[in-house]
């Protein structure tokens, strides 16, 4: 570690980090480059390029690493390199908090840092903090595998995770599965209001656990946790096309399908047919598109309200896209709420509002499609005005809302619309919506002379 350190190569670092013994195993490009900010590819650029020179990004990876400052060859702001004192060694100052991408925040000395990896973990370092009182474990990396996982978790529930992890035959049962799933749906809460880049970590965390469990457990039990695991897989597809890295989102989609299958959960093996249908929209393979949204009708004739749903209008809007009467991609629609309607969409008894906002939301984008801007616009704007819909949604769909309104001629009001959702999308790091909003700039571009778009253009490319 000290040898990559003396390399001045940030990216040689960040490699020797990931593979050091101290892990147990060696941490996936996934994980490391989510606390960084940075996607697989991109890490996998840094650590085989050329150096990092830029001292911003040298700074943010080595504060996210918890390098301490004496070993680094440039200064942090506050943190001068420390002079060698009497005896040839190093003076080092204890290092304070530090931030990990994504999570909270851990002492560099009990986070698995790359303190601990150049100078050795103490005696008994590895063992898990009492947990009588309110503080977090103190070690968040159990086996090498959950550095984001266990921070989140209830601490009745970490002896149980850190057993199974230990010997997954003997000790992983319903009750590990079900605290691992409780994990992933405080990832789904937390999207909509905080954006992939913060609940991505924790997603791939629960994906590490998952594929070290899933080794060595009993068959009924591996498929449960491949049921979640599938899942798990699904939504990090997800986050990464809202970060707008496709490969990675295709890597997962790909895995979820594979665990989907061997789980013998053919309803989620639809939903990631709609999901890659959705993906062939974005790219504009219309054809691939088309016949991917029925293949999952295909592949689960009975799947749960929400897929069944979601695939009818994924139909729906493949038919707009090639043209088809608006009568037949309206009987689709009509099909899709009616599926909606008679299911089970209940928060406390009640339907839920955003399911039914996310149901006509979706329609909207299918009339953009079908030529009917100006009633896409309408939906939108009466979704829009309750208020219900989570911050990075808000954005998305006011993005969507955008672009209709420049479809009906309306570029002051769509520029108006598209600068309130570009706000939105750079607080939730959207990259979806950005995109949107890149088309949406093209629209307008007749009107490009009036003070609307060309503040929104000017917006865009600073």
């Amino acid at each position: 570690m000290r040898d990559a350190l003396a390399s001045w190569h940030l990216g040689r670092v960040i490699y020797a980090y990931r593979t050091h013994p101290y892990h147990g195993q060696t941490l996936p490009q996934e994980l490391v480059g989510s606390w960084l900010g940075l996607t697989q590819p991109q890490l996998s650029r840094i650590e085989n390029g050329r150096a990092p020179e830029e001292l911003s990004k040298l700074i943010h990876y080595s504060d996210v690493l918890g390098i301490p400052a004496d070993l680094l060859w440039f200064d942090r702001p506050g943190q001068p390199r420390q002079k060698a004192s009497g005896d040839g060694s190093l003076a080092v100052d204890a290092v304070g908090p530090t931030p990990i991408k994504g999570g909270s925040t851990h002492e560099t000395s009990r986070s698995g840092g790359l303190q601990d990896v150049v100078r050795g973990p103490a005696d008994g370092d590895d063992m898990l903090a009492d947990t009588r009182g309110l503080e977090a474990p103190r070690r968040p990396i159990v086996n090498g595998v959950s550095a984001q996982l266990f921070p989140a978790m209830d601490l009745d529930e970490l002896p149980r995770i850190s057993a199974a992890l230990d010997d997954a035959h003997r000790y992983l049962d319903s009750k590990v599965v079900a605290s691992v799933g409780r994990q992933l749906d405080r990832c789904k809460t937390d999207d909509g209001e905080a954006g992939p880049a913060q609940v991505l970590p924790t997603v791939l965390a629960v994906l590490k656990v998952v594929s070290q469990l899933a080794r060595d457990v009993r068959p009924g039990i591996r498929r449960q946790l491949l049921t979640v695991g599938a899942d798990s897989a699904e939504f990090a597809g997800w986050l990464y096309r809202d970060l707008h890295d496709p490969t990675s989102a295709v890597y997962w989609y790909d895995r979820a399908m594979e665990w989907a299958q061997e789980a013998q959960d053919c309803s989620m093996q639809a939903y990631v047919l709609v999901k890659k249908s959705q993906m062939a929209y974005d790219s504009r393979e219309l054809v691939r598109m088309r016949t991917l949204a029925e293949a999952a009708a295909k592949v689960c004739p009975t799947p749960r309200m929400r897929v069944a749903v979601e695939q009818l209008q994924q139909e729906a809007l493949a038919l707009a896209t090639h043209g088809e009467p608006l009568s037949m991609v309206e009987r689709k629609l009509d099909a899709a709420w009616e599926a909606f309607s008679d299911g089970e969409c209940a928060i406390d008894g009640a339907r839920s509002p955003s399911s039914a906002a996310t149901v006509r939301l979706r329609a909207a984008v299918t009339y953009t499609e079908a030529g009917h801007p100006a009633r896409a616009a309408g939906i939108f704007a009466d979704v829009l005005a309750t208020g219900g819909l989570s911050r990075r949604d808000a954005g998305l769909f006011g993005a969507r809302r955008a672009a209709t309104l420049a479809l009906c001629g309306r570029p002051d009001e769509a520029a108006a619309v598209g600068l309130d959702a570009l706000a939105v999308a750079r607080q939730t790091n959207s990259g979806r919506t950005v995109r949107v909003l890149s088309d949406v700039v093209r629209a307008l571009g007749p009107w490009g002379f009036r003070p609307g778009p060309r503040d929104l253009r000017e917006a865009m490319l600073a």
